[in-house]
């Protein structure tokens, strides 16, 4: 029996604490993943975990901005976000028109809707809802933040 794929819906704008409690889920559930197919790999243990589906939408797009300054005495959730994304090959989707109507664009967009420049931060993706509608298909686990 396969599990379901998690999807972490992020809604929440990133100084808010549930955008902090999303990137712990996900860092736990990637190490988690991790661990069990070392187990897997010593053939006493069966890998339990889906691949894991990340969705940045309406305030949580402002995650994605490369421009946000972050004071040193708290955690900058975008960099740790892209870090977590380079050691786990994880996608990062956000939703291009929440990203948009806050500001946040890519090279393309930019020059779509005639736009001054682009401030996408690295690794991150800016998608349709299509994305959201095809990682909901099939056994998915729906947890927003």
């Amino acid at each position: 029996m396969t599990p379901s794929t998690p999807l972490l819906l992020i809604t929440a704008d990133p100084s808010h604490p549930l955008a902090r409690i999303a990137l712990r889920y996900a860092r736990t559930y990637l190490q988690t993943a991790e661990i069990d197919d070392k187990a897997e790999n010593s053939d006493q243990f069966q890998n339990a975990h889906a691949p894991l589906n990340v969705f940045f939408y309406a305030d949580a797009a402002n995650t994605a901005n490369r421009l946000r300054w972050q004071s040193a005495d708290q955690m900058h959730i975008t960099k740790a976000w892209q870090k977590l994304a380079a050691q786990y090959q994880l996608t990062l989707p956000v939703c291009v028109s929440t990203a948009l109507s806050r500001g946040i664009s890519d090279g393309e967009n930019s020059s779509r809707h005639q736009l001054d420049s682009e401030n996408l931060a690295s690794g991150f993706k800016l998608v349709g809802l299509s994305e959201l509608a095809m990682m909901m298909q099939g056994d998915c686990r729906l947890l927003q933040f």
